[in-house]
């Protein structure tokens, strides 16, 4: 998987939505089941179901600690981005956790 280094860069197929931290976001179009994001770090990469918060994969503990607290702070916009995935819109990039 190639990771760019700009949001709205792609990660292979996968539109980038935002990069903090070393941890790189991304949202498929292709994705179906319930709303959710990819999250990249490293070697390490794990899915997370933006309402539950629910990982699956595997992350170091800090770099998920910080992944959590990014999407609850941004769950109204991973939702819209999820929402223009399943229409085929441009994705917009979602400010990183500072």
């Amino acid at each position: 998987m190639t990771v760019n280094p700009l949001p709205g860069r792609t990660l292979g197929r996968m539109p980038e939505i935002s990069r903090f931290l070393g941890i790189v976001i991304g949202m498929y179009y292709e994705d179906h089941g319930v709303p959710h994001f990819h999250a990249v770090y490293g070697e390490h990469r794990i899915a997370v179901e933006v309402n539950s918060g629910t990982v699956h994969g595997n992350f170091p503990p800090r770099a998920l600690r910080h992944v959590l607290e990014w999407a609850a702070l941004h769950r109204a916009e991973l939702l819209a981005d999820w929402e223009r995935a399943r229409t085929g819109r441009p994705l917009d990039p979602i400010a990183p956790l500072e």
